[in-house]
């Protein structure tokens, strides 16, 4: 089929790379604008970009991809398919109904589980034991169109939300080339997603981050993992901000104190309480600083318990 592929970041490319290995022409590929980047500021690719140049892809970059002179630009490449890969932009219905075999989204989630911009970790963040890919033909609305097919994927207790990501775009290439070829050869199924049971992935911002003691110590674990390695979990440690990367929970009685209190300082851990359980924290980044073990971390900073996180 001649397609045109849409995405932009690295999911999106590792779904792009497994297109460019198949029978299918790739005939050009639409990508968020550069976008300033680092403490330079100085203008990025997107990934998507990136792997479109290196194979001599044509690119587009347009602001507003339904704006007409977008459109336009799509409907002269007369495409038979458009597959589209975390674009971050909303598809007009004029664009959908282009080429023959619609629009065919690449969603990692179960559908309708985590429709929206944040899947991946929110699927950590909640304490589910599986996740997947699904793919979809794309209608009007946010990741609510007829479902194609689905494979899952675990996570596991140690998943964090780069290694989940990793699985995933892993899994999204291949998944969607057994769908393409299901359209081409009329076997598809079009299965309705059940409305009824849907929820929604809001996009992460940095201050979903922010750890908060009185929460149980597995859900500030979970956030840990989830958010590792962006927007990442810090809480504040003498006015600076300290992330922490890797934590265990342990149900080890101590005298009541306050959520947020360092109860011990052991087995290279910091032992924190929390409104349910001791966060022991593992791995963590004091502000200014590289990440380390906390081991390595108390050889230069020997912390004493009763010292209170948060402030």
């Amino acid at each position: 089929m001649r397609a045109v592929f849409m995405g932009t970041p690295e999911i999106a490319a590792e779904v792009l790379k497994c297109l460019l290995t198949s029978e299918h022409e790739i005939i050009a590929v639409v990508t968020q604008p550069d976008r300033p980047k680092g403490r330079g500021k100085e203008l990025a690719k997107s990934p998507v970009k990136l792997v479109a140049e290196e194979h001599g892809i044509p690119v587009l970059q347009p602001e507003r991809v339904k704006a007409p002179e977008s459109v336009a630009e799509l409907r002269a490449l007369n495409p038979d398919i458009i597959l589209v890969a975390a674009f971050g932009q909303i598809v007009s219905k004029e664009i959908l109904d282009l080429p023959k075999y619609g629009c065919i989204n690449v969603h990692a989630s179960l559908l309708p589980e985590y429709r929206g911009a944040a899947p991946i970790q929110w699927a950590i963040l909640d304490g589910k034991d599986v996740t997947g890919i699904t793919i979809m033909r794309m209608d009007e609305g946010i990741d609510t169109g007829d479902m194609i097919c689905k494979t899952e994927i675990p996570i596991t207790a140690e998943e964090t939300g780069g290694s989940l990501h990793d699985k995933l775009a892993a899994a999204g290439g291949p998944l969607l080339l057994s769908a393409i070829k299901q359209i081409e050869e009329g076997t598809a199924v079009y299965t309705p997603q059940n409305h009824e049971e849907h929820t929604y992935a809001k996009m992460l911002r940095k201050e979903l981050g922010k750890l908060d003691f009185t929460e149980p110590a597995e859900k500030l674990e979970r956030y840990i993992r989830g958010l590792n390695p962006w927007p990442s979990a810090y809480t504040y440690k003498d006015g600076k901000t300290m992330k922490f990367w890797s934590a265990s929970v342990s149900y080890e009685k101590f005298d009541a104190c306050p959520c947020g209190t360092l109860v011990s300082v052991q087995d290279g851990m910091l032992w924190i309480m929390t409104g349910d359980g001791v966060l022991q924290v593992k791995e963590l980044q004091p502000e200014g600083k590289r990440r380390m073990t906390t081991e390595e971390y108390l050889r230069g900073y020997p912390l004493v318990p009763g010292i209170v996180f948060g402030s």
